[in-house]
């Protein structure tokens, strides 16, 4: 089990936006990669948690090629761009976009006069030359939410052999993850035991910000928690 805490990592951003970035994925940012982030998980090649300004606004900006993923923690998000335009995003809400060859351009504004967060990540298509889409999400408040990845006889996902998550547990609830994952700790406080065969057994106390790369994982919540999980595809 490796941890890494988003509070262990110097803050950046851009435009309107202020956030820590866990992931930077060599294939995608080359000798941009922070050595100090995590590599990437499957397709997934970029984690970051970050917070809007009071009426900030990421600009107006193109994607090809990158499946986003938003995930809306606190406040609101109104998103423009060349899918969905003027759509209104409120915490909890998840939006997917889709660039494919085609591409899109978007603009993310946080319309309130104080901070909003957002979870933001990126994962590479199962395959290039795909139509740009869009899909949005209000995931469940209890229990497992997946938000992307699938085969390609659902729709409710787009398709990919790398899995996303949101996962909702409540104070004294526990969660096994049997396979290989990287699980970031949203919101609450978490112990977790170390499921790897071969080692010995390791209880770690986990909290808000902590990004878990782990062989296998048992999480016991120690109030009420929220996460977002990565693994692979399972038949």
């Amino acid at each position: 089990m490796k941890v890494l805490s988003r509070d262990s990592l110097k803050l950046g951003g851009f435009a309107g936006i202020t956030e820590h970035r866990l992931v930077t994925d060599s294939r995608v940012f080359g000798a941009r990669k922070k050595p100090e982030t995590f590599e990437g998980f499957g397709n997934m090649v970029y984690l970051a948690d970050a917070r809007y300004n009071p009426l900030g606004s990421s600009g107006m900006h193109p994607h090809s090629e990158i499946d986003v993923i938003s995930i809306i923690i606190e406040g609101r998000v109104s998103h423009e761009g060349s899918m969905e335009h003027g759509k209104d995003l409120i915490a909890g809400d998840v939006q997917v976009q889709r660039a494919g060859g085609e591409g899109f351009n978007h603009n993310e504004i946080n319309p309130d006069n104080k901070q909003n967060r957002m979870l933001q990540v990126w994962a590479l298509p199962e395959q290039n030359g795909q139509p740009a889409d869009y899909k949005a999400y209000t995931p469940s408040k209890s229990g497992v939410t997946r938000i992307y990845g699938g085969d390609n006889n659902q729709h409710t996902t787009f398709n990919s052999h790398t899995v996303m998550e949101i996962v909702h547990l409540q104070a004294s609830e526990s969660m096994q993850i049997a396979q290989e994952n990287f699980t970031y700790i949203i919101s609450g406080a978490a112990v977790a035991d170390n499921l790897t065969i071969g080692t010995d057994a390791e209880t770690t106390s986990l909290n808000e910000g902590d990004l878990i790369s782990s062989q296998g994982i048992l999480f016991l919540a120690k109030t009420d928690l929220h996460m977002l999980v990565v693994k692979k595809l399972t038949d």
